[in-house]
């Protein structure tokens, strides 16, 4: 339980490789959605700049470098129940380099498209963004709007 009555902002990275997919990650060792999967990201640090927290999150995460950021769009990501965690998800696209390596907050990574989001268990609603982000981008399934 939240006893903190703010909402904490979180960054969330998404990162498309030379395919068009976007990279996942499946969390590990957590209290919160252990074995599901999210984009890269994490809790905007006190004193870090929101970029900044970014590309610290992506490196802690992935070992992957920032080379450029481009905000996108945020999400309120409400309580699910009384006294849980109200996160501001802040979405960017980023372009990256390097190979990815994860720390232990992750047991698996894997590039997903559009077509492949429905066989993903995601949490943190990052699959309405990544619903919204193809939308805007013009990748949308038939039927799937």
């Amino acid at each position: 339980m939240y006893t903190n009555a703010v909402p904490i902002l979180v960054v969330r990275l998404i990162i498309k490789n030379a395919k068009n997919q976007v990279l996942m990650l499946r969390r590990a060792g957590s209290a919160h959605a252990t074995g599901f999967w999210c984009l890269p990201g994490g809790k905007v640090d006190y004193c870090d700049t929101v970029e900044e927290s970014a590309v610290r999150e992506l490196q802690e995460e992935t070992s992957l470098v920032c080379n450029s950021l481009r905000f996108l769009f945020y999400q309120d990501s409400l309580p699910p129940e009384p006294g849980g965690m109200h996160c501001i998800n802040l979405y960017f696209e980023c372009a990256v380099s390097g190979t990815v390596v994860l720390n232990n907050e992750s047991s698996e990574f894997a590039w997903i498209s559009r077509q492949d989001i429905d066989e993903y268990e995601i949490v943190f609603r990052n699959d309405l963004a990544l619903l919204r982000y193809w939308k805007e981008n013009g990748d949308v399934l038939p039927g799937k709007g």
